[in-house]
């Protein structure tokens, strides 16, 4: 019988964590890395493992590619870890791309679903807004409430808004690349620490991505949703859905409203959550985590080594 931690949450990365070899250390001791990497090539009609593994980082860049990727890179990590262990998180989460890992992690979509999926969105996302009209940035060291303000008054009929609420002082922005820019100069003179465009090509979560979230909600109809085996929290609402129709509706929303991280966290730690394990590549939310919920244990798996050790915190 597996054993469920109702202290315990499970939260996975998005886009951003991807690295050309991410995976090569976990698959060199664990075959299921392997056949994860294979069921969602068969998915997708070609080789994500050449892609993950050799790049191009360029290719290996581009949303369409990055969304299966750390899709199949969190799953491969959940399945080593069922196999390792008994307990189980009664939480879960994922950040942007990542609350689809959780749904699959937690048995709401089909693997093989979840990579098609992902790969239409990043497509959508791709097509809505053509290469340089939209951006992102990061803002460090102001209010949430600082940014709000400064983007609506920037904007000048233009799209900017928060797009990530990631930590306490750490806020990303995404809309039209001028309004990016005069929000960017505004925060600047705010008194932000850093005011830093992104490498991205999409504006994601924003409302420029208002019609690309209209042709998914049609995509994710066909696609099967059960009720998730663990409490999941979704990003644009920071609540937990149990009806298939409302988990569509919460990750079309998704698109074009702001990732409220932040909430996320403080929520699940609220309910009694104090320990929260990063699953999947990269360390991204163990930093933005312990500033959210310092008292709270934060722990990472991203190779055989972290892995072994969240192992050994959690029997020891």
């Amino acid at each position: 019988m597996n054993e469920q931690n109702y202290n315990l949450a499970f939260v996975f990365p998005g886009q951003g964590s991807q690295s050309v070899g991410m995976m090569s250390s976990m698959a060199a001791v664990y075959p299921q890395v392997k056949q994860t990497f294979e069921q969602a090539s068969e998915a997708l009609g070609f080789d994500l493992w050449k892609l993950v593994e050799n790049g191009p980082v360029e290719d290996l860049n581009q949303t369409e590619n990055t969304q299966p990727a750390m899709l199949a890179a969190g799953v491969a990590f959940w399945r080593v870890w069922c196999d390792k262990t008994k307990i189980r998180p009664a939480w879960m989460a994922g950040h942007s791309l990542g609350e689809y890992t959780a749904l699959v992690c937690s048995d709401a979509i089909a693997f093989e679903d979840a990579v098609k999926l992902v790969v239409e969105r990043g497509r959508l996302m791709q097509a809505a807004v053509p290469a340089g009209v939209g951006a992102m940035a990061a803002i460090l060291g102001l209010e949430d409430h600082q940014v709000v303000n400064a983007c609506m008054e920037v904007a000048n009929n233009q799209i900017v808004a928060p797009a990530n609420f990631n930590s306490p002082g750490q806020v990303v922005i995404a809309g039209d690349t001028a309004a990016v820019d005069r929000a960017i100069e505004a925060l600047k003179a705010l008194g932000a620490k850093r005011a830093l465009k992104l490498p991205v090509s999409v504006p994601s979560h924003c409302y420029l991505m208002q019609e690309a979230a209209e042709k998914f909600s049609d995509i994710l109809q066909s696609v099967n949703v059960d009720m998730p085996k663990m409490t999941l929290i979704h990003n644009a609402d920071v609540k937990t859905h149990g009806s298939p129709e409302v988990i569509r509706y919460a990750l079309k929303e998704q698109l074009y409203n702001p990732v409220r991280w932040v909430e996320s966290i403080k929520f699940m730690h609220e309910q009694g959550v104090n320990g929260f394990i990063e699953c999947g590549p990269g360390k991204v939310l163990l930093g933005l985590n312990k500033r959210i919920a310092p008292d709270a244990v934060h722990l990472t798996m991203y190779d055989p080594d972290s892995l072994n050790n969240v192992l050994e915190q959690l029997h020891g």
